[in-house]
């Protein structure tokens, strides 16, 4: 997606037929990699509003404190795991960050080699609403798990959080195992990915893999993924191809229909928004907590637990490929104006 403006612009565009039985088609509009994300991003510096045992610093910080840099081209963005945190801290230090741009309909692409894991440990990669009350405006979350030393959350859910109106099917709902129908507020409606190395420890071993988001006003959200080198991956998203094309990839892990969720009503322009709490409301949440095996002999609470070892987060790293958006191409009519910053033709 190009982003808004209050500037109407009007561009001629030659396209082709597509055949829209056949499945949508995408061209790249945006890519992200290494140093495109200092300058693509804000880093979020207040409150966690999951209530989690963090301090988010800003850009500027996180630099300094080499919490986020580039390997290579691969962007890393990490907690802190060598300091003893003060009680009367706000948290360990780690890092938020939040798309300057906003997206509507169109494919987001992750390709992550390492995702965030120790005790405690929330990542997250996922859009959501910059304006109004949440969950007025809705969120989508594309990666999301609790990390423990039992592993009980091991398998990565996709999940749509909306206000009162959006439900979802029973059937239909892609190949994982679906959750709640009624997309409502803080838990959602979900799907939970049936591999074990779509998130945690068996995905990094993997060298991480490819996490895919369509979202669509008409047919709502599918989500794909693909382990680090599958054969199955289609060859137009591990090549990073100029244009992709929907109808030649598998049946998605998660598929959430329009039928009986407006779209456009309950999810507006979303920030695309990537971070690493700890505890708060999910992973400190006594049943979580208590079945992560985390607490150990020792009893640690998980506050606690949070910030007086530092050496447990050594791994509570993001290492991200790629990052890349796709617009969709024009389904009928060879030329058609469009207005900038509008997905809908």
């Amino acid at each position: 997606m190009l982003p808004t403006s209050s500037t109407t612009k009007y561009i001629l565009l030659s396209l082709p037929l597509v055949n829209s039985a056949l499945g949508a088609t995408y061209t790249l509009s945006k890519t992200w990699q290494g140093n495109d994300f200092f300058e693509g991003f804000n880093w979020w510096e207040w409150d966690d509003p999951t209530k989690g045992r963090v301090n988010y610093v800003n850009q500027e910080t996180a630099i300094a404190r080499n919490l986020s840099y580039v390997n290579g081209e691969n962007f890393i963005m990490r907690a802190d795991s060598t300091n003893v945190v003060d009680p009367s801290a706000r948290g360990r230090d780690s890092v938020r960050i939040h798309s300057k741009e906003r997206y509507t309909d169109g494919i987001l692409i992750m390709d992550v080699k390492h995702m965030p894991v120790g005790c405690g440990a929330w990542p997250a990669f996922w859009t959501c609403t910059a304006a109004g009350t949440w969950p007025a405006g809705g969120e989508v979350d594309i990666i999301e798990g609790i990390y423990g030393i039992n592993q009980q959350y091991s398998n990565n859910l996709f999940t749509l959080h909306s206000d009162a109106g959006c439900k979802m099917p029973s059937t239909n709902r892609g190949s994982g195992t679906p959750l709640l129908n009624d997309c409502t507020g803080g838990v959602g409606c979900g799907v939970r990915d049936k591999g074990s190395n779509s998130f945690g420890e068996e995905f990094n071993k993997n060298e991480g893999g490819i996490f895919v988001m369509r979202r669509s006003q008409s047919r709502g959200f599918s989500f794909w993924f693909w382990p680090h080198n599958s054969a199955q991956a289609p060859t137009d998203i591990t090549s990073g191809s100029q244009t992709i094309m929907e109808s030649l990839w598998s049946t998605p892990i998660a598929n959430f229909p329009a039928d009986q969720c407006d779209i456009n009503r309950h999810f507006d322009d979303h920030e695309i928004i990537i971070n690493l709490t700890f505890a708060g409301v999910w992973a400190g949440g006594d049943n979580q907590w208590s079945a992560s095996g985390c607490a150990g002999s020792a009893g640690w609470t998980p506050n606690d637990f949070v910030d007086k070892n530092p050496q447990a987060f050594t791994d509570a790293y993001w290492e991200i490929r790629s990052l890349r958006w796709y617009t969709p191409v024009c389904a009928a009519g060879s030329k058609k104006k469009r207005r900038l910053g509008d997905e809908q033709w």
